[in-house]
This record gives C-alpha cells, structure tokens and sequence, in this order.
C-alpha cells in the first residue's frame, strides 16, 4: 500500500476497537478529558523540555481517514460497519490546551489537556504520545548539553544514526533544546533550520594527497570551510590545512577532530595553530560526544561541537516516558466526575488540572502547582491567588486548530521560550548528575 498522507492510521488498533465497543454501548459521545504527563522524571534528568506539540497540530490537519484506510479496515475487520461509518467522516471537533512548546516541566505536568467526546479523545492517543515521547526525549538530551557547552555552539549531526524520519524530527527538537544546526537537509527546508557540514574522510581518502582534498574543498566552499584534519596525521594535517587557505590569501575558518582523546588533541591543534599564526582559525570536535563528553570539554580550547548518536537517542533517555489518562468523564446523569487508576506504582489522580509555577523572591521556580476545579474561572482564580505563572496555552478550540503553532517561526519562539523557562530553574537544575526533580509537584482540589 502507497504511504498516505493521512496521519489518522499511525496509531494502536486498540483505539478504534475501544471506539467501536463505545459506540455500541452508547457511550462513545460521552464528554471525557484527557491528560497527557509523566508520572515521574527519568532518573537522569531533573527537567524535562517540551517538544513536539507543533508536529502534534501539523498532524492534526491531516488526521482523517481516507477511502483506502476504511477499505482496508472493513477488509481486516478491524472494526464494524458502524463504527467505519463515524470513522469516514471524522475530524476531531475538541478542544486541546497544552504547555508552550520549549516550556520545562515536572512530574505530573499535564503537558496536554484534551476535552472532547470519547470517540474523539481516544482516537489521539497514539499520535499524541508517539510524537512527545519522541521529541521531549531528544530536546531534553539536547538542553542539558547545551548547558554543557557553557555558550558554545552545538551542532545536530545525527541523521545517519537513527530512522530517516526519527532524524528530521530530533534535529526540530534539539533547535529547541538550544542547537544551532543540523546536518539534515530535510530538516533545513521543512523547519527553516541552518544546515550545517562539509566533507567527511572519504573525501580526502579519495584523493592522491591530503592537501589536493583540502585544494578541492576550499576552491568549491573557500577558505572560511571547516578542514576535517585527522584522517591520517593530526599535525600534518593541521598544517595542510592552513597552507591551503594561505594559498588562496585568507585565513582558514576552522579544523575538526573526530577521533582520539579530544581534550588532549584541542590543545595541542590550538597551540600548533597559534604557532602558524592561525590565530582566528576554530576548532569544532565530534565522535560520539554526550553532555558528559562535552562537560569535559569545557576547559578546553574548543568552539563547536557536532552531536551526533547520543543526540537522536535521547542520550541513553530514548523515551520521555509520557503516559495519557483519562481523568474525567461524564457519567450517565450528564454530569462530569473526575476518574483515576488506582492501580499499585500506575496510579493517576482524578480530575482536569489547570497548571502553574511559582517563583521565589529571586525570581527562580521552586513548585508545579496543578490546580483541579469544577469550572476554568475558579482553577485560574487560585492560580492567581496563589501568584503562579499560567503554564498552559489553548492549541486546538472547538476542532479550530491554531496552524501558526508550527510555523518556521514558532520554532525559533520555542526555542527562545526554553532558554527563558531553563533560566528561572534554580541551580540544581543544570546538574548532569542524578537527583531529584529541579521543581516538586503540589496537587491542590478545590471541590
């Protein structure tokens, strides 16, 4: 079957058999909320980055079944006739408020909110925690190695690593997590994002000496190219490098090191060439770099760093573990009750939460506040009460989806809304090393 560009299929069957038992119940209209959280933060990481709520509403648009999707699930018998009949025509009508994207967050967090009928809410289930799994994973592997990098930049060179399209995906998140660039191109011209690379060993291997491939490279890209110097002789290579920029009358704009003890080698290459003079000449370093690789880096003369493996795979964090819950629903009165899972270490609290943060004196977070009220006016009115930070934004109103949410633009927002959010963490926030939560959760129940 050819791919569709329908996104209403990249989910668990399980989903439109639960629609199909609701409908015949007749509780599938029912009026539920969801919430979509972590229960706790994975040991490493004391804060989390949201990522991925732009791809969520992208997808949003294309989230309809085609003609062959119903044909193959009547052909399956996946579902029933009836249930293929709702499935036709279906557009998600809800509503969906959620975290900014590149907003931190904590256990419990309800990174989305999502209010509509049965029908509509568990059919997102999947498509929602697929994509925030994934990207929260990755901009939270790349915020903390950019707090590494101390200012230097970082450069997403992961592509080859991960799934083709699992790569587009990590390079938007690590922009939010702070990158400057990355190497994929797909990721350039969908996202708006600097792309980034050169040339590899195969290059130089191709030609008859190391100083014809720096030749070649410098007539196509000019002396301010990055010169990858360590095929053969670190050295040599260094000063094959800056001979083939002089020859052209410039400077060269940087070396790379990709192999061997990477603090040891910037120095020497830095001494060897300020000794040539090269002065203004950068050192960028790769080869599977993490943010603790990069950590101890940081006394090193250094300008850039290219991530690659550790990046696309969360850096030994793959999954955010996000879970989504139902938290209320409307009994058979019409009335709306909050629910939970009572289940031992999988329990949930009930009820629809409306989030804020405070902030201490010195203006640094110190507790996630998750208000549940019967109405929205006398959650926000305690969140105000109580001087918290409103942490949710509606991204979807009455099936209205808010497109300019994942524009080019709203990416370098997210992005610049990260920076801001990481700097009201308090200190032990920026730790690489275990530890609890930079911020803890307070559940306060008005009714």
């Amino acid at each position: 079957m050819p791919a569709s560009p329908s996104t209403a299929l990249l989910t668990d069957m399980y989903e439109l058999t639960m629609l199909d038992a609701a409908m015949k119940r007749g509780t599938a209209s029912r009026k539920v909320v969801f919430e979509l959280f972590g229960r706790r933060l994975p040991a490493t990481r004391r804060f989390g980055v949201v990522a991925g709520t732009g791809r969520i509403l992208e997808a949003l648009e294309r989230f309809e079944f085609t003609d062959q999707q119903i044909d193959w699930l009547h052909d399956q018998k996946i579902v029933s006739d009836d249930a293929l009949d709702y499935l036709r025509d279906f557009r998600f009508g809800g509503t969906i408020d959620g975290y900014q994207e590149g907003e931190c967050y904590f256990a419990g967090s309800p990174l989305l909110t999502v209010e509509g009928s049965f029908a509509e809410c568990v059919l997102l289930e999947t498509l929602l925690l697929s994509v925030l799994n994934h990207d929260c994973a990755i901009a939270s592997a790349a915020s903390r190695m950019t707090i590494a990098a101390h200012g230097r930049p970082c450069l997403d060179m992961g592509a080859r690593r991960t799934h083709e399209r699992a790569a587009v995906s990590a390079a938007r998140s690590a922009v939010i997590g702070g990158f400057a660039g990355t190497s994929d191109l797909e990721a350039g011209i969908r996202y708006g994002i600097p792309t980034i690379g050169t040339s590899a060993h195969a290059f130089t291997l191709l030609h008859d000496s190391e100083r014809e491939a720096f030749d070649a490279q410098i007539d196509l890209l000019g002396a301010s190219t990055t010169l990858l110097v360590d095929t053969y002789d670190i050295p040599q290579g260094v000063v094959n490098a800056v001979e083939a920029a002089r020859a052209v009358g410039q400077e060269l704009g940087c070396v790379r090191i990709d192999s061997g003890d990477l603090v040891a080698q910037a120095f020497t290459v830095r001494g060897q060439l300020d000794s040539l003079g090269a002065t203004s000449t950068k050192i960028t370093v790769t080869s599977d770099l993490d943010e603790y690789a990069i950590a101890a880096l940081g006394a090193a003369p250094v300008d850039s760093y290219g991530v690659g493996t550790r990046l696309v795979t969360g850096s030994k964090v793959p999954t955010a573990a996000l879970v989504y819950k139902m938290v209320a629903r409307e009994d058979s009165d019409g009335v709306m009750q909050p629910v939970a899972k009572k289940s031992q270490s999988k329990s949930t609290v009930g009820g629809r939460k409306y989030a804020g943060r405070l902030y201490d004196e010195e203006g640094y977070a110190y507790e996630e506040l998750l208000v549940t009220a019967s109405t929205r006016k006398a959650a926000e009115e305690e969140l105000t009460k109580q001087k918290a930070r409103p942490l949710q934004i509606p991204l979807v109103v009455d099936g209205e989806i808010r497109s300019e949410l994942w524009s080019i633009d709203a990416l370098k927002q997210a992005r610049d809304h990260h920076l801001k959010s990481r700097n009201e963490l308090p200190y032990q926030a920026w730790r690489l090393s275990e530890g609890e939560a930079a911020v803890s959760t307070r559940y306060v129940e008005l009714d």
